[in-house]
């Protein structure tokens, strides 16, 4: 069965990204104006500023920072470029200590032309090398798996299935999976997966847009909920009948909402939130 409709904004998150023509300092202004209660903060936003000052902010506004969004990115053909990945995801997990966040969320990465299996390993090496510093800053790392259609380039982690084996893998309390409704919605071992996922206390996160028909942009079309496919309400009902309380993360790439007012903008996320999420 569905989840019960939500009824206000106390678990409403939104990345930054969402919402792109805005600064972080906008971002803070405007969430909080609005009564959303979380952030999750993409790196670049940091670029130039001092995390713990953002993420003071931030919470002196009445926003918790949910996540730092993104590491991972780590198979590479040369050793050189893993390394150099593993530093970047050392640096990440500093900027989100510093920032206040509890969670990084990894896109894990993958290099055409390599066969998967070999990036995951590389995936799998690379989580192994970051995990321990990870632990020791208290910011857990999610595993993040994408949509097929990213296999070539962003991410050989492609189901919730490979994403529980990875985490099975790496067998460490600070390792979980965030689930993005865009990415796993059309899989048909989403629920049990799930179920596997929470039974070993690795569900961190949960986000959410919509898949539009037709999509004219393989990554800056998504929709706002409501406006696609996705059966966004259903997929909140199995996370949260497996123990799932934390926020709904609002993720949406879209150059055709980007171009619009983005006050405007807001406003319709939190409708459809609460119409569809």
């Amino acid at each position: 069965m569905p989840a019960e409709p939500l009824t206000d904004f106390s678990r409403l998150c939104l990345h930054t990204i969402t919402t792109k023509p805005w600064s972080i300092e906008e971002a803070i202004e405007h969430y909080a104006a609005a009564g959303v209660r979380g952030m999750s903060i993409w790196r670049q936003w940091l670029e130039g500023r001092d995390p713990s000052q953002c993420g003071q902010a931030a919470r002196a506004a009445g926003l918790e920072v949910v996540s730092l969004v993104r590491g991972g990115f780590f198979p590479a053909l040369e050793a050189e470029k893993r390394l150099e990945a593993i530093d970047d995801n050392l640096r990440a997990i500093d900027e989100a200590a510093a920032v206040g966040a509890p969670l990084l969320v990894l896109v894990c990465g993958a290099v055409p032309g390599m066969p998967l299996a070999e990036a995951r390993n590389q995936i799998a090496d690379g989580i192994a090398a970051v995990v321990d510093h990870a632990s020791s800053c208290r910011v857990k790392l999610a595993i993040e798996p994408l949509h097929p259609m990213y296999a070539d380039s962003r991410s050989a982690v492609n189901t919730m299935g490979q994403a529980n084996d990875l985490c099975d893998r790496l067998d460490s309390p600070w390792v979980g999976v965030a689930v993005d409704v865009y990415h796993v919605w059309w899989d048909p071992e989403l629920k049990p997966q799930i179920e596997r996922c929470a039974a070993a206390e690795r569900l961190l996160a949960f986000h959410v847009c919509d898949w539009r028909t037709p999509t004219i942009d393989l990554l800056n079309d998504r929709g706002l909920m409501g406006e696609g496919c996705i059966p966004i309400r259903q997929i909140r009902g199995w996370v949260e009948e497996n123990g799932f309380a934390g926020f709904n993360e609002v993720e949406i790439f879209s150059d055709r909402l980007w171009a619009m007012d983005q006050k405007a903008f807001l406003a319709k996320i939190q409708e459809a939130y609460l119409a569809h999420v």
